[in-house]
């Protein structure tokens, strides 16, 4: 659609002019053919009943003028394309469409306003479909529209529209083909040797009306593009030649792959090499801490992190970004939150998608949903689904009400934050109250619990060794201590004693159920982790309990045997414990299930299942198998916190705690973060039976040795050498 923005513009000085720009769908500016701003899928996806989100974009005053004119292309997004995997399309609307308002200042102090209104037309683009999951195609034969036809104006949409919080979808970079090979049945298929979000940029120059179709996947499978992960996606873009010079863009779509197949190109690989790239996206945040170490493969995990996190932060804290799904599940980064901030600025990234979750939560009566935003509740097949339908609140998944808001206070100190975020906090308190037993056990409604126990069979990843129930009463009294933190820094003393009292009901509870002399009654390593990390034992019993854990751990091999809510706490439960050398030995396990066997098996980002591919190189059989999910890497944040040795010892780090634990199988390591106050870096390194460790810190710093007394460090560059 456009509008000539001649009536609009008079003689006078242009000084200013400011566009601002939503969609029910994804929109894109054009100034005269210009593309406006850098930002892609604009305005992203919220939850469109109550939140809509504009961009802002200053444009330059001396590109305006008699004759101008503002194009906007739409595509359908979040909003009307397809969306879970029940293959429903428009669920909130069955027509995408556009809003835009053009603010433009003379220097005399005088202002026009263009909005969009009857007066602007439309034409078809040459994008000829387009669909996050399934693609999108592009006829560049079809150039400059000849006929224009009036606009269908929609009534506004009864929600806030308002600024972004966070930041917007951008391109972060481009990849170069790694190889280009054919493979056994004569498939053309490019590596770009890392597992990315985003699309291919193809420039291309071949006869008119030839196609050229490219697929996407993450991984091969007996040497071809391994497309059943992706269920029902199509993950499919064609494009149509013009005939002349071309340059193909899908920016009304995105994938996840780290490998294409070209279908359609007729010259040379070396051609195709210089031809193509992949467009990496993702939400625009700028990275703040790192890792590394003497282990080249806990590198390269380490990496797959940051990967990982970068792929599904695309304006929606994603579970995966490739197959048909993509929602913003709680679970997921209700483990991740902390170790989010640590790498990237993610603050407003997920204070924004927070503020989605309450509006959510409200609607629902105080149930966190399972995804936010909460397709789910548009889904028509949902509502019979005995999972996704339940009324009940959820033990990790719905703590994300609570986690996420206290991982970002733990980051910032952002005492103004948590009280924005508070709302939502409490109302997760309270549906959880509502459904405790008397005696302080979560025992009511549908649980994930241990979500992908490496044990359970392929086609139930819920079957866990570790009851649900215990894993909801363990994870209730942490939420419950974090809302009476929360409430007391707060000033809500009312609130702080209600929420203590509730903490104590539920520890009581868990104890009474769970505990029997310094034991655990169920004994997995879940089960001991989640104990040790949230408190629920008296020092005595955590020296049992750590031992116990450790001996399960040992008799396991040092392989992984815990899921989703597990993983996040089991080595700081083993090195809280006094075990380090157990959890070093778990970390750096290479053999299946373990960290370093994706890496083995030649990972680039973090897995879905501990085995989503065999040892053999076939995929995993079961029906959800993705190979960029970041919750098992939630493990980076006791990597930063223990290996590393940062951690925040007040709130937004105003004192730094430096406690690093070296390991068997490191011989050194450096960890870095970037605060507003400045950088924090500590290296340490092992010289026979001393420990070099170098600390550069912007803040006042607290360096915790084993049984020493802490040695207060003032901002600065400091050195010592301490006995291992």
């Amino acid at each position: 659609m456009r509008a000539a923005l001649a009536p609009a513009i008079s003689g006078d000085t242009i000084v200013s002019a400011v566009l601002r720009l939503t969609a029910l769908g994804v929109v894109e500016a054009r100034l005269d053919g210009a593309r406006i701003g850098s930002s892609v899928l604009t305005p992203g996806w919220s939850s469109y009943q109550w939140r809509l989100r504009y961009a802002e974009h200053d444009l330059d005053p001396h590109l305006l003028g008699a004759g101008s004119v503002l194009e906007l292309d739409l595509g359908a997004g979040w909003y009307a394309g397809r969306l879970g995997f029940y293959g429903s399309r428009g669920l909130y609307g069955e027509r995408a469409a556009a809003a835009a308002e053009l603010t433009i200042t003379y220097a005399d102090g005088s202002t026009r306003v263009v909005v969009t209104d009857e007066s602007w037309e439309w034409a078809p683009s040459p994008s000829i479909r387009a669909d996050l999951y399934d693609g999108q195609d592009i006829d560049a034969r079809a150039g400059d529209p000849a006929t224009w036809r009036a606009v269908t104006t929609v009534p506004t949409p009864a929600a806030s529209i308002e600024p972004y919080v966070g930041p917007p979808i951008e391109r972060q970079e481009y990849l170069e083909p790694l190889r280009i090979w054919y493979s056994p049945s004569g498939r053309l298929l490019i590596d770009f040797g890392q597992n990315l979000v985003g699309w291919l940029r193809l420039s291309v120059h071949g006869s008119r009306g030839s196609t050229i179709v490219a697929r996407h996947a993450e991984v091969l499978e007996g040497g071809e593009l391994a497309v059943r992960p992706l269920r029902t996606a199509r993950a499919t873009d064609t494009f149509i030649l013009s005939g002349g010079p071309d340059v193909f863009e899908p920016t009304f779509t995105f994938h996840g792959f780290r490998y294409a197949e070209i279908t359609g190109w007729t010259g040379s690989t070396a051609e195709l090499h210089d031809a193509l790239r992949a467009v990496v996206i993702g939400s625009s945040m700028r990275r703040i801490g790192r890792f590394s170490s003497s282990h080249p493969q806990l590198n390269r995990f380490h990496e797959n992190v940051v990967w990982g996190m970068r792929g599904n932060f695309v304006d929606v804290p994603t579970d995966c970004p490739q197959r048909d799904e993509r929602l913003g599940w709680t679970g997921d980064l209700a483990v991740f939150a902390p170790t989010a901030v640590f790498l990237f600025d993610a603050q407003d990234f997920l204070t924004d998608w927070m503020l989605d979750l309450t509006a959510e939560t409200e609607y629902t009566g105080g149930v966190v949903p399972f995804v936010v935003p909460n397709m789910f509740a548009l889904e028509r097949g949902a509502e019979s689904d005995p999972v996704l339908g339940s009324p009940f609140p959820t033990a990790v998944w719905g703590d994300a009400a609570v986690w996420v808001p206290w991982a970002l206070f733990q980051h910032d100190g952002d005492k103004a934050r948590l009280g924005r975020l508070y709302r939502a906090m409490t109302l997760h308190g309270e549906a959880v109250a509502r459904v405790l037993s008397a005696d302080g056990v979560w025992d009511r409604g549908f649980q994930f619990g241990d979500w992908l126990d490496p044990l359970a069979p392929p086609d139930d990843p819920a079957a866990s060794r570790t009851p649900p129930t215990l894993v909801a009463t363990a994870s209730g009294y942490r939420t419950f201590g974090i809302l009476a933190s929360a409430a007391d820094i707060l000033g809500h003393e009312a609130d702080a004693e209600r929420w203590r009292s509730i903490a104590t009901r539920v520890r009581a509870g868990f104890r009474s159920h769970y505990v029997h002399n310094g034991a655990l009654q169920i004994e997995t390593e879940t089960a001991y982790a989640l104990a040790i990390v949230f408190g629920l034992l008296t020092d005595g019993e955590r020296d049992t309990a750590g031992a116990r854990l450790a001996a399960l751990v040992r008799a396991n091999g040092h392989r992984i045997s815990t899921g989703f809510a597990g993983t996040a706490y089991l080595t700081e439960a083993l090195s809280e414990s006094g075990y380090v050398d157990d959890a070093y030995a778990l970390l750096l396990q290479t053999e299946c299930p373990s960290w370093l066997y994706q890496v083995e098996m030649g990972a680039t980002t973090v897995w879905e299942r501990w085995d989503s591919m065999l040892p053999d190189g076939s995929v995993n059989p079961g029906e959800m198998t993705s190979f960029n999910h970041y919750a098992l890497g939630s493990v980076a944040d006791w990597m930063h916190r223990t290996v590393g040795g940062i951690a925040p010892l007040e709130p937004g780090y105003r004192r730094v705690l430096i406690a690093p634990r070296p390991g068997p199988g490191l011989e050194w390591c450096e960890t870095s973060i970037e605060l507003p106050s400045g950088p924090v870096r500590v290296r340490w390194r092992v010289v026979g039976d001393l420990v070099a460790l170098t600390v550069d810190t912007a803040a006042p710093a607290v360096v915790r040795w084993r049984d020493l007394a802490d040695i207060e460090l003032p901002p600065g560059h400091h050195e010592l050498t301490l006995s291992r």
